[in-house]
């Protein structure tokens, strides 16, 4: 595994041992899914590399495009969604806390506004791994729609911890978790690595959940966009349990894996959404966020 984001660069994760066999069938699975191809050290093209115009402003135009619908908040910036939390009344709630505020009250008889406690739900900074094919099977108009997503995901989850990893039967790291995020240097780099070689599933995986070990599991997540034809490496769908949660944004749009998508999300205690074209994207992403 190529670590793009300079530390640690030119270090070799592998996926497997130095061999490589013919592939086996996983079970459940349309794709020829094991082999025992290693992930190797593979050089991301140069940020200076040129683009293609064209490509470039496609897929730009695509990012523009999709607007994922945020999450209502007040003065407060994290109020909306989340867990019940008891916090002191700030004027946008009228569910009263009752055993919370008779508390306060029975030591301050005289109360200001702060005293009364009511029920809201608090956002917690979340920590998201994104996993994006750029195998041979994402040529064409689907590297565009996986570079476009990155890009406009990564902006509308600009107060969350980010990391975002490529991957075709290698991967590279171009985002470490928590770094700052550029969404569109991101679409960029994502646009200069040549679609191509087989599609290792397993390995972006297994970097996501190192990456989340150090995350509490219940804001910790990893979002997978790929066509799931899992066709180099182990079988994924052990490591899919591994992640405290995987959410899967598969692309129907050619060759696909339905089957192996719903079932990484099941194990992942995620959801699988299909994507026909890029205009799905902003409605999947808007429903396993929860941003409503």
């Amino acid at each position: 595994m190529f670590d793009a984001t300079g530390s640690g660069a030119g270090t070799v994760m592998r996926a497997g041992d130095a061999r490589r066999g013919p592939a086996a069938q996983v079970p459940g699975s349309a794709a020829p899914g094991e082999t025992d191809e290693a992930a190797t050290l593979v050089a991301i093209p140069d940020a200076e590399a040129e683009l293609d115009p064209q490509v470039r402003a496609r897929a730009r135009q695509i990012a523009a495009r999709l607007s994922v619908r945020r999450a209502r908040q007040d003065v407060t910036a994290t109020r909306g969604v989340g867990a019940l939390q008891s916090v002191p009344y700030r004027g946008a709630s009228d569910e009263i806390d009752l055993d919370k505020t008779i508390e306060v009250l029975a030591e301050r008889p005289v109360p200001d506004d702060e005293d009364i406690f009511v029920r809201e739900r608090l956002r917690t900074r979340r920590s998201v791994m994104l996993l994006v094919d750029v195998s041979g099977s994402m040529r064409g108009e689907r590297i565009k729609t996986a570079a476009a997503t990155v890009g406009a995901v990564s902006a509308e989850l600009s107060d969350d911890a980010l990391g975002v990893v490529a991957f075709w039967s290698d991967a590279a790291l171009l985002l470490k978790l928590g770094d700052p995020v550029r969404p569109m240097e991101l679409l960029d780099t994502i646009l200069r690595i040549p679609a191509r070689g087989l599609t290792n599933v397993a390995f972006p995986l297994e970097i996501a959940a190192k990456q989340l070990a150090e995350v509490p599991a219940r804001d910790a997540r990893a979002v997978l966009l790929s066509d799931c034809v899992h066709n180099a490496g182990p079988d994924p769908r052990p490591l899919a349990a591994r992640l405290p949660r995987l959410d899967v944004l598969l692309d129907a749009t050619g060759e696909k894996d339905v089957d192996l998508g719903r079932e990484l999300a099941a194990r992942g205690r995620g959801t699988c959404r299909i994507i026909h074209g890029y205009r799905d994207v902003a409605p999947a992403v808007t429903e396993i966020f929860g941003l409503r």
